[in-house]
């Protein structure tokens, strides 16, 4: 019981501890402003071969999707601490 505690634990502390440097991360792909700080343009000529625009131009949807993976690695990192507490709680005999 205590292993699976243990184990949990670090799980949980590694994946939270994960989360703001995977929203920066996240945030950085999906800008809709280029690097000098203008705003992306698509269907136009104008946009220049900048990293930061190649998501935005090339699908509309793609930076909002890309929006959530945070959200969903976050109820990942409830779903580890949820299955641990119950597993716990079940081989103590309380569930």
């Amino acid at each position: 019981m205590i292993d699976r505690l243990i184990g949990g634990f670090v799980a949980i502390l590694i994946g939270v501890s994960l989360i703001g440097p995977l929203a920066t991360q996240v945030t950085s792909a999906s800008a809709t402003t280029n690097s000098t700080g203008g705003a992306c343009q698509t269907g136009s000529l104008r946009v220049a071969a900048d990293d930061r625009c190649q998501l935005y131009t090339s699908a509309s949807w793609g930076s909002t999707v890309l929006n959530m993976v945070p959200g969903f690695f976050a109820l990942g990192i409830l779903g580890i601490g949820i299955a641990v507490t119950y597993g716990s709680l079940r081989d103590a005999g309380v569930v």
